[in-house]
């Protein structure tokens, strides 16, 4: 089995989701008292929400690579980043490491594809659904991407995806909100909606749309599964 490094805390709520999904994984797998052999890097949350408030990517790749170099020197053989707004970054995190690491966008793009979807909706934290680091690779397949057109419901996401959902809180309204959101981009023409950040899981679940969901966490912890097995 190879080892990987999972780099997480942002925020923990999802990360125990990833060394849950992906010991989970394993054992389905191999059976027995085989599980995940792993590592991980969790950051203090409250540091990094200080650097994307200020647009300061640099630090945070700063604090991303020597997470990274300390899971390396751990003996990890791929990196998984357990959070998709991180993944702004996830090129030139690879580049400066020298590992594999394992692209959420990339994995859900082929996910997409196995669907033969042409136009998706993408829900996330405004980095990930005003910026191109994610949308690029869906693109790269011929997948068209679309997000919610109203700046108040952005601003309604990426306030709870940090205040709520990073906290562990749900709540009936903020599920309610999220699914008329979604029920938008639906209209728009969305063939499928992306959950484009790693707790919003917690709020919208298989059946509770008409069309296919692609849950990152799911897609990207299977990957690092099929890694570490191969």
């Amino acid at each position: 089995m190879k080892k990987i490094g999972l780099i997480g805390g942002i925020s923990w709520v999802s990360t125990s989701d990833y060394y849950t999904l992906i010991n989970k994984g394993i054992n389905d797998k191999l059976g027995g008292l085989n599980f995940s052999e792993c590592l991980i890097y969790s950051f203090n949350y409250a540091e990094i929400k200080k650097n994307n408030d200020n647009n300061d990517w640099d630090s945070t790749f700063k604090m991303l690579l020597k997470a990274a170099e300390v899971l390396k020197s751990g003996g990890a053989e791929a990196i998984v980043l357990c959070a998709n707004t991180m993944h702004l970054i996830a090129d030139k995190l690879q580049n400066a490491i020298g590992l594999p690491l394992i692209h959420i966008a990339e994995e859900t793009a082929v996910e997409i594809q196995k669907k033969q979807l042409k136009k998706v909706g993408l829900l996330g934290t405004k980095f990930t659904m005003e910026l191109d680091f994610f949308k690029d690779k869906l693109t790269e397949k011929g997948i068209e991407t679309i997000i919610p057109t109203s700046q108040e419901d952005k601003d309604f996401i990426h306030y709870t995806i940090f205040e709520e959902l990073g906290r562990g809180i749900v709540t009936e309204e903020t599920k309610k909100r999220y699914l008329e959101i979604a029920n938008g981009l639906i209209q728009n023409g969305a063939e499928g909606i992306i959950l484009g950040c790693t707790e919003i899981p917690l709020v919208i679940k298989e059946g509770d749309l008409s069309v296919p969901i692609f849950d990152t966490t799911l897609i990207h912890t299977q990957a690092a599964i099929n890694f570490q097995l191969s």
